[in-house]
């Protein structure tokens, strides 16, 4: 039985609640509930992806910065270009806990546009460093600010969207990553023509201004972060209403008080350390991937200019496979089936780099690793977050997942030292060994 809401929406009436005997609300009708998602996806997604993509760009472009001399004008010896990767990760993992309970305890829009102005400061500090120990601090302040971004946006998606809706969001979000690192490439390149402008090298450049352009963007972030579907101006009221309905319905019973036991049953929770431990392994390559492929590229025999924007197109190809993945996976509702495909995937592309000296065959790997290992991150994040509870518990939770992930993170900072190139085989088979 059908009925005409005063905005002209079908809705259809849905089945009893069997566990109760009452009759559930009024939802939508498939057509309704589409444009509903649709609606959602436009004014949530792509300022999410955003600031997650200039996120990365900024813990990352160290590696393309590397190629514009700037462990000379630094005087990095040894593996102090290695220390200054891995400093972040400890301070990252910290915040990400903490900075999961203040965005329940506050609101996303206030705590998301607090930490993403103070990382893009910390940013355009690290382009005016002198030496060893001004590197190591700033990136201590980008690790502090920026671990609360990827855990956060990971719950607040799965506020708003039910659970076999997560993963394809999650990976038009995280596809940002793959996006942050073709621009950088990109914008590198184009930044390497302004060295000793302003009596400032290009890799200084690189960090002052992508800091500026994301502490532009984190000045109108708080207008543009909606914060919970009850208080979205963007739907209307029937809107609102199903949306909440279709959460509640999709987690039962389940609390979204602020109480810290729903905290103490996360870190109970047997089940997240293993995905803690799917997330390290997944993310270990990403970073090393990210830190190095500039480095790696140059060392198959191309400039640094070239190197720089032939880093690009096995990012646009992770791009590809990371949504198209996670989207067929939402349609099927199966995760661990594709993330067992992804992994032979990128051991593959890492062995082609191990094995053979051949540039085209060793560019060949870079592009087979990266469709490998980027899909993992938004299918592993969707599989757990829809097996957690609570708002709370979820929150921590996917806070573990992410600390797990960046544990890996540290381990990548080591992957690929100077003393292993030009081939970095040791590097590439330890990868190899971390993605099985």
């Amino acid at each position: 039985m059908t009925e005409k809401n005063l905005d002209d929406t079908t809705i259809t009436s849905t089945s009893p609640d069997l566990c109760t005997g009452d009759v559930e609300p009024h939802g939508f009708d498939a057509a309704a509930t589409k444009k509903l998602l649709r609606k959602l996806d436009w004014h949530l997604i792509p300022f999410m992806s955003l600031i997650y993509l200039l996120c990365f760009l900024d813990r990352t472009n160290i590696g393309n910065a590397r190629l514009d001399h700037l462990e000379k004008d630094l005087n990095l010896k040894g593996i102090q270009y290695n220390d200054c990767l891995a400093i972040l990760f400890p301070f990252y993992i910290a915040a990400e806990i903490p900075s999961n309970i203040m965005m329940k305890r506050t609101r996303p829009s206030i705590w998301l546009t607090f930490i993403m102005f103070f990382w893009s400061l910390a940013m355009i500090c690290q382009g005016f460093v002198k030496n060893y120990s001004g590197l190591m601090a700033t990136r201590v302040f980008l690790g502090l600010f920026e671990g609360g971004l990827f855990p956060g946006v990971n719950y607040y998606i799965s506020q708003w969207y039910v659970r076999h809706e997560c993963g394809f969001r999650m990976a038009l979000f995280f596809s940002a990553a793959t996006l942050a690192g073709a621009f950088g490439g990109i914008l590198a390149r184009g930044i390497a023509e302004m060295n000793g402008v302003g009596g400032i090298a290009a890799w200084a450049w690189i960090f002052i201004l992508e800091g500026i352009l994301s502490i532009l963007v984190s000045m109108v972030a708080y207008w543009c972060i909606y914060d919970y579907p009850a208080t979205a101006q963007f739907l209307t009221t029937k809107e609102r209403t199903e949306v909440q309905r279709r959460l509640q319905q999709d987690h039962g019973h389940l609390s979204n008080d602020f109480d810290m036991k729903y905290v103490y049953q996360a870190l109970k929770d047997w089940k997240i350390y293993i995905f803690m431990l799917i997330c390290m392994a997944g993310f270990c390559p990403i970073y090393s991937f990210a830190l190095f492929l500039p480095t790696i590229i140059k060392n198959m025999g191309y400039t640094s200019n070239q190197a720089q924007l032939m880093s690009v197109p096995p990012y646009v190809c992770a791009c590809v496979f990371t949504i198209g993945a996670s989207w067929y996976a939402d349609r099927v509702r199966k995760r661990g089936i594709f993330l067992l495909g992804f992994q032979l995937i990128g051991i593959a592309g890492f062995s082609l780099l191990a094995a053979s000296s051949k540039p085209g065959v060793q560019y060949a790997g870079t592009v087979l690793a990266a469709i490998g290992i980027y899909p993992q991150i938004p299918l592993g994040m969707a599989w757990n977050s829809g097996n957690i509870g609570g708002s709370l518990k979820r929150g921590t939770g996917i806070a573990m997942q992410v600390m797990g992930g960046n544990c890996g993170g540290i381990v990548a900072s080591y992957v690929y030292l100077s003393r292993d190139g030009p081939r970095f085989v040791t590097g590439h088979s330890i990868l190899i060994g971390v993605v099985r």
